[in-house]
């Protein structure tokens, strides 16, 4: 099979220079550039590995030339901050959003990807926002009208804490908290309320209600307010299990505190659990829904016994604890069981243990050249991380058909039993077998 010079994972460049007019968006700016502008915003959702954002990226600048002073351009390496991709519901790349009167409900863009086309796109938006300004249904921006009103977020979300329920639902919840101590006269307290709210409702959907978003009205609970040293307002707090309350660093906008909530939830978070692929849908859902899914066949248990086979997985669940912020999916085979998913990856018949790495949106796949070790393992992934390794296409450029099987019990493998023969009753002829002359 030939190997193609193509890596699963790129390394993170951006597409975009300070010499562009594009204009490179991050956590830390969209909020002051997007949100709280009157302009009309063109935004690339993309990411450094995507070919057909590569492919995007010469007419995008060229766009973003043409409608320099008319319309503003953006772009959003998603896949490096992927809690603004996740804000808005980015599910694939390039994704290109326009954001116009309402900037918390963007509309995709569904027109053709040369630039003639999507500057057309973006006068059609910008003569509709005009339109809505003059028959009074638009204010110009209203970003300040919405945040009064949550923001993009909802205010349920962020969970209102009280000298009553705080120990209960933060220090006995094993889970991470960012808690905010206000009060309601403070300014700054009520500039955040929005971005907080939105923050909340955001953080809830990606980390699946493992991060939670708090309050307190340090006014009225005053003996929280006591414990935890508040002395300004607001003071942000983070709360982890078994350790000592530190103080949130970053940024105030809603994309600084999702962004901080994320990283939060992967250095806390559980490893991926790894899997054993028992039918289709097992190895169809963890591809999908995930960049990479690194797959092992191991040996026949016959080769191994359990003690052997607990070894190898072992060494693929500390692999899975040291990359778990890559967020990949993580299953394992054994070797002649599902013979078309090895024949699609090149590895059938021989050399077990072996591990593939899939990027099911592109259908390639790289190969384990090393050892089946911490070290040979680690190796490996980083590879990929930067950028490094050849690929090649699964074979017949779809995921195999997959048999169903039952879980492996944990136990020895026994070898087959077979029949025993009783010849004791067969009449045989002491010239059985001569021939006659």
């Amino acid at each position: 099979m030939a190997l193609l010079g193509c890596s699963l994972v790129f390394m993170v460049q951006g597409f975009y220079s300070a010499s562009d007019d594009v204009v490179e968006l991050n956590p830390s700016n969209f909020n002051r550039e997007v949100l709280q502008s009157d302009s009309l915003w063109l935004i690339e959702f993309y990411a450094p590995w995507c070919g057909h954002c590569q492919s995007l990226t010469a007419d995008w600048k060229k766009t973003a030339t043409a409608l320099k002073g008319i319309v503003k351009v953006g772009a959003v390496d998603a896949d490096q901050h992927n809690s603004l991709g996740g804000q808005y519901s980015v599910k694939g790349f390039p994704t290109i959003k326009i954001f116009g009167a309402n900037k918390n409900k963007p509309d995709d863009y569904q027109g053709g990807r040369n630039s003639q086309a999507i500057v057309d796109g973006a006068l059609n938006a910008l003569h509709t926002l005009v339109k809505d300004r003059m028959s009074g249904r638009s204010g110009g921006s209203d970003y300040s009208r919405q945040s009064g009103g949550g923001g993009g977020g909802s205010k349920k979300d962020v969970v209102e804490l009280t000298d009553d329920n705080f120990d209960r639902l933060v220090l006995n919840s094993g889970e991470v908290w960012l808690v905010e101590f206000f009060a309601p006269w403070c300014g700054h307290c009520k500039s955040l309320e929005p971005e907080w709210a939105a923050a909340a409702s955001a953080v809830k959907e990606q980390t699946k209600d493992k991060v939670h978003l708090g309050a307190v009205d340090a006014t009225v609970h005053q003996g929280l307010a006591s414990r935890y040293g508040i002395r300004g307002f607001p003071t942000i707090k983070i709360f982890k299990k078994g350790e000592e309350p530190e103080d949130y660093q970053g940024g105030r906008t809603r994309g600084d505190i999702i962004a901080g909530a994320l990283d939060l939830f992967s250095d806390n978070a559980a490893p991926p659990e790894l899997l054993e692929i028992l039918n289709a849908d097992v190895l169809k859902k963890t591809c999908d829904d995930y960049q990479l899914c690194v797959i092992a066949v191991l040996p026949h248990i016959l080769d191994t016994g359990a003690a052997g086979r607990n070894g190898y997985l072992e060494v693929m669940m500390k692999m899975a604890e040291k990359y778990k912020k890559k967020m990949w999916g993580w299953l394992w085979t054994e070797a002649g069981v599902q013979m078309e998913l090895e024949a699609s990856l090149g590895i059938g018949g021989f050399g077990y243990p072996a591990m593939a790495a899939i990027n099911a949106r592109k259908m390639k796949f790289a190969l384990l050249k090393g050892s089946f070790s911490e070290t040979g393992i680690h190796e490996f992934l980083r590879d990929l991380s930067v950028g490094r390794g050849s690929t090649a296409t699964v074979g017949g450029g779809a995921l195999p058909n997959i048999n169903s099987i039952e879980a492996w019990d944990g136990k020895d493998g026994e070898l087959p039993v077979e029949d025993d023969y009783d010849l004791s009753d067969v009449d045989l002829d002491d010239n059985f077998g001569k021939d006659e002359l």
